[in-house]
């Protein structure tokens, strides 16, 4: 279907300069960033109490933020934000209003976690690490006992938990339930989009697109190289098998749509029970816009089932 209408009317603010990494760095841009976020309108508020506190990790300590619902939680989760693995925080809309509408709408206790960015010289493991030991903290000392506990995240968050998965399961640790994926990358080379999609695509302006070239430097920003890439960095080239059901939620507007695609047959094929929901009209990151877009809140709908299930 078209690019959503709500969404192609902000375009305009964000028709800037590319930059490789697909995190704008010059201060209009940005500025137009943020009024796009802030244009999509206002997040709802919920009887949710936060808690900021860190956790222990290999690398320093991990800053987290708690969310519990008022009710007792019925289901847990640790959530990790995207940011092409060099932005992102506790702060911003994927991560902080993701956060407090799953405990709101599953009842559940969520943990948002923070992880060591791939800048100024830090490449993976550091941020595999980071998430890692932010989940076993988590599946330890904070998830209820008795309910079920998920794992997920959002793009390069995506990317870091299955990524802890596989780790997981390599070491015969704790997996999580259940995973939730938001418009996963998975793959690199990234798979391409096909011709009719490229054309819709066309529409969107060079910031909201991931060009093979922006995708390259990405992966050589985070690994270091874009060849021989250890499996666990970047999961689609693992072996699949054992890892616990799991929710993806595609964006329809999505350079990186092909691989969370590849990646929900994958999945299959390995006999992992797979659930996959298209967000029409919405681009890549539209989890950074509130739920007062019904696509925007279909896909949280998605993850909250899962955590009630």
């Amino acid at each position: 279907m078209p690019l959503d209408p709500d969404f192609a009317a902000m375009l305009q603010l964000l028709d800037g300069p590319a930059e490789a990494t697909q995190v704008p760095s010059d201060p209009e841009t940005l500025r137009n960033a943020a009024e796009y976020v802030t244009a999509s309108g206002a997040w709802g508020t919920h009887d949710i109490a936060t808690e900021d506190r860190t956790v222990p990790g290999p690398h320093g300590e991990i800053p987290i933020r708690i969310y519990r619902p008022s009710t007792k939680p019925t289901s847990a989760l640790l959530w990790l934000h995207g940011g092409g693995f060099t932005s992102g925080g506790l702060d911003t809309p994927e991560a902080h209003g993701v956060a407090t509408e799953l405990a709101a709408r599953a009842g559940a206790l969520v943990i948002s976690a923070a992880y060591r960015l791939a800048v100024d010289g830090v490449r993976y493991p550091v941020p595999v690490d980071d998430a890692h030991a932010a989940w076993l903290w988590f599946a330890t000392h904070a998830a209820p006992h008795t309910a079920p506990i998920g794992l997920g995240g959002a793009s390069a968050g995506s990317t870091l938990a299955l990524s802890v998965a596989l780790r997981c399961r390599q070491r015969g640790q704790k997996l999580p339930d259940r995973l939730l994926l938001a418009y996963p990358f998975a793959h690199f080379p990234a798979p391409a989009l096909n011709p009719g999609t490229a054309t819709e695509m066309s529409v969107l302006p060079p910031m909201m697109r991931f060009t093979p070239e922006s995708i390259e430097q990405m992966v050589r920003n985070y690994i270091g190289r874009i060849g021989a890439l250890p499996t666990e960095a970047l999961p689609g080239s693992a072996d699949l098998t054992g890892l616990p059901p799991t929710s993806i939620v595609l964006s329809e507007y999505d350079d990186l749509r092909p691989s969370g695609e590849l990646l929900a047959r994958q999945l299959t094929e390995a006999g992992v029970l797979v659930e996959t929901y298209l967000s029409q009209g919405m681009p890549h990151g539209h989890l950074y816009g509130p739920p007062a877009h019904s696509e925007i809140d279909r896909s949280l709908a998605v993850f909250a089932k899962a955590l009630t299930c």
